[in-house]
């Protein structure tokens, strides 16, 4: 693999295929909550906005140092210019969270400069489309997987082998309540997804075990968010079979949604609870749009 390294006083740029990397004075030591998260690395996908973003800017509020991975580097800056108003310390890594080669460059690099990360919290999603299964987009199904689903086993395959190792790690696969619904409209490769992530959310959690380490599913709310732009625009576009949809984007328009800080805060007390506490349970937001349902 290529590498190219550019160095100077200000910043500092590390380029791979399918990778990019900034940083430099805006690593600003952060001030945690709790000796037991300080100083922690954690990796976050999908970081440049929404929950992403939210969930950046707690953990390093608490004093971890995050690395903060998506597609578009412009919107992780805005993430990164976050973090620096609060003195927090990230890095930012624009490659995409499904590419093996992208994530094992960031995970060397990581661990280079800070140590392995023992928290992960796979956000990056796409919805794809509302199509019929003999009318979808081959192309865009295949991405709506790649990135639900393939990029969390991806980076859950890359980390859990240190976390084990050191008896400690956090791993939060944001789902959906989606993944929980029986089939229905024309939503096929969306809910598909969340319905394997849920499953492989436990699988990850049988095979951590009592190591210490832990892996999550969570319903992150019915959040205003880039997701939820795209799924609006699509859903005006369909027919009658797309009523569904226009009604929940109705909904969270009218209220606002919920905030993608209650996300942020439930992955704060995922952090802070013990393994057996929450290792392949599906948890809720605290006071969602949604009510909780029954899971496993």
């Amino acid at each position: 693999m290529g590498r190219r390294i550019r160095r100077g006083l200000l910043n500092e740029t590390i380029s791979h295929p399918g990778l990019n990397v900034r940083s430099g004075v805006r690593e600003i030591a952060g001030k945690g909550r709790g000796m037991r998260l300080t100083g922690q690395v954690a990796v976050v996908t999908g970081a440049g906005s929404g929950i992403g973003r939210a969930v950046s800017l707690a953990l390093a509020k608490a004093g971890i140092r995050v690395a903060l991975v998506g597609r578009q580097e412009e919107k992780l800056r805005e993430t990164e210019s976050a973090l620096r108003e609060s003195e927090g310390t990230c890095r930012i890594y624009a490659a995409d969270a499904s590419s093996p080669e992208a994530m094992e460059a960031v995970w060397d690099d990581l661990r280079a400069r800070w140590g392995e990360p023992l928290i992960l919290v796979n956000n990056a999603g796409v919805h794809g489309e509302f199509a019929p299964l003999r009318r979808s987009n081959p192309v865009r199904w295949r991405e709506t997987l790649l990135t639900n689903l393939y990029a969390p086993y991806l980076l859950c395959r890359i980390c859990a082998p240190a976390m084990v190792e050191r008896g400690w790690g956090r791993i939060v696969n944001v789902s959906s309540a989606a993944g929980l619904s029986e089939p229905h409209g024309m939503n096929s490769a969306y809910n598909l997804s969340k319905y394997a992530l849920n499953y492989f959310t436990r699988q990850m959690a049988e095979e951590l075990g009592d190591s210490g380490a832990s892996c999550t599913a969570i319903h992150p709310g019915e959040v205003k968010s880039e997701m939820w732009a795209a799924i609006t625009h699509d859903a005006e576009s369909r027919g009658p079979e797309a009523q569904g949809a226009r009604n929940w984007s109705g909904l969270v328009e009218e209220t606002g949604g919920d905030a993608p800080e209650k996300a942020a805060d439930l992955v704060l007390r995922i952090l802070h609870a013990e393994a057996a506490e929450v290792n392949g349970r599906f948890m809720w937001i605290e006071g969602g749009l949604q009510p909780p349902r029954p899971t496993w």
